[in-house]
């Protein structure tokens, strides 16, 4: 395992290389620049403020320079928010949507496997049919739709929760984690049922109910580590994804996380604040795909990645 470990985290090191080489040059080759505005600035302003941010310089050199500021964890000043860096807004937007996200993970991993686990039990009944139909119609439904829906009844017409904006307190946070939970739990759901139907038909499932074992220790002790497998696959990629803030969310209730600074940073063409956040969205979901592979390990003993 500590070999495998090893040879993951060495493999992160061209993967991460490789992002930040191309949304470097994406984002200077789209139209626009950090500068523009509707009013045009005098060209000896232009040229003093591309100077002061070393953007007059060739752009394989604001590579070499850029390359040398991410192996110190330095990702520059932010071209749009005067006086703060990069570095400081990540700081700031990070824990707000990782609260988010991580009540939103919790509510979905929860909840989806308990859906797909009593549907699985359920196989082709009504409920089964029931429960699957309400997943699909939970996937098939963008968040960007169900968030105003959430706002329209429970803030405006029954006023229990707030509409939106972010103290910290819980009212705040529940509209938001719902409607970002709401599509992953029909997601985690689908995929628990599929896989917990699989493992049921194994023959060490049935094995275990020769032997006379009672059907709780047979699902929770046998059958439910297995049938976790594809679901964990799912939220590595996802964890990330949710963690980070969903950008949509954060616009609809105004929550000052890092997506809404990832948008603001694309529509102002902050180089530095985009880029910030593509690396370290990019080193979330390497970290997360090397913590599914390790919980792989731990949820099946027959994997083993020394061989």
């Amino acid at each position: 395992m500590l070999k495998y470990s090893l040879q993951r985290l060495a493999s992160a090191v061209p993967t991460l290389l490789i992002l930040i080489t191309v949304a470097f040059f994406l984002i200077r080759i789209a139209p626009g620049g950090p500068f523009d505005s509707e009013k045009a600035l005098p060209p000896e302003i232009q040229a003093n403020l591309e100077a002061a941010y070393n953007l007059d310089e060739p752009l394989a050199l604001q590579y070499l320079r850029y390359m040398g500021r991410v192996l110190v964890l330095d990702f520059g000043p932010s071209f749009h928010y005067r006086d703060w860096s990069v570095n400081d807004l990540i700081a700031q937007g990070a824990p707000v949507s990782f609260t988010l996200g991580g009540i939103a993970l919790l509510l979905a991993f929860t909840f989806g496997v308990a859906i797909g686990v009593w549907a699985a039990l359920r196989q082709n009944s009504a409920a089964d049919y029931a429960a699957m139909s309400v997943a699909m119609i939970g996937i098939s439904i963008p968040n960007f739709v169900v968030a105003p829906l959430l706002i329209l009844l429970f803030a405006i017409t029954l006023g229990w929760l707030p509409a939106g904006g972010w103290d910290g307190s819980v009212q705040r946070m529940i509209l938001p984690a719902i409607a970002l939970a709401l599509p992953m739990i029909a997601y985690v759901a689908r995929i628990t049922r599929g896989s917990m139907i699989e493992v049921l038909h194994s023959s060490f499932i049935r094995t275990a109910r020769a032997k006379g074992m009672p059907e709780r220790e047979v699902i929770l002790r046998h059958a439910l580590k297995p049938a976790l497998l594809p679901v964990i696959s799912y939220l590595g990629p996802a964890a990330a994804a949710i963690l980070t803030g969903s950008v949509v969310i954060e616009r609809i209730f105004t929550i000052p996380g890092i997506g809404t600074h990832f948008v603001q940073g694309a529509l102002n063409r902050d180089y530095t604040l985009v880029m910030g956040v593509v690396v370290f969205y990019g080193v979330l979901i390497i970290v997360f795909n090397y913590l599914v592979d390790l919980i792989y390990a731990w949820l099946d003993p027959r994997i083993r990645y020394e061989q």
